[in-house]
């Protein structure tokens, strides 16, 4: 081989290593607890089963309860909730997030998105604002990432 080939492989192998370090970073398993009638909920699980997640979906549970119990901030709140890796995720979060919510791992109840923001994953159309992902512990939010 010459050296140029060799370079290629060489940053194909480590592109995708770390493609998979990523996906290796997520848990094997998630809950995602919604309303039986939201299908934004339904793709977002789609989404999430796409990076190797399997995801149980609950329908008919009392969501302000979940949320409650979550320790989700009030008036933070959006469509859905997940549990996954020993975290809750509230909402449409991006999943650049959630990934490195999971590389990271910091000592909090979860992060979330309030709200159903438009081009977020499982929200179709084109984004049209930033994205001020927060994160919580005991029902108190600070910022975790602008996207």
């Amino acid at each position: 081989m010459n050296h140029r080939t060799t370079s290629l492989l060489l940053s194909a192998s480590l592109l995708l290593g770390a493609a998979s370090t990523v996906h290796a970073a997520l848990p094997e398993e998630a809950t995602l607890y919604k309303n039986p009638q939201c299908g934004c909920c339904d793709e977002y699980a789609r989404q999430l089963e796409e990076r190797g997640v399997s995801v149980t979906i609950v329908d008919d549970q009392d969501m302000g309860k979940i949320k409650q119990e979550a320790g989700l901030p009030y008036g933070l709140g959006s469509c859905h909730t997940v549990q996954m890796g020993g975290y809750i995720l509230e909402g449409h979060v991006p999943f650049e997030a959630v990934e490195r919510l999971f590389e990271q791992r910091p000592k909090v109840d979860g992060i979330g998105l309030a709200g159903m923001p438009i081009g977020t994953p499982g929200m179709p159309g084109p984004k049209r604002e930033d994205w001020n992902v927060y994160q919580f512990t005991d029902q108190e939010s600070m910022p975790f990432m602008t996207l």
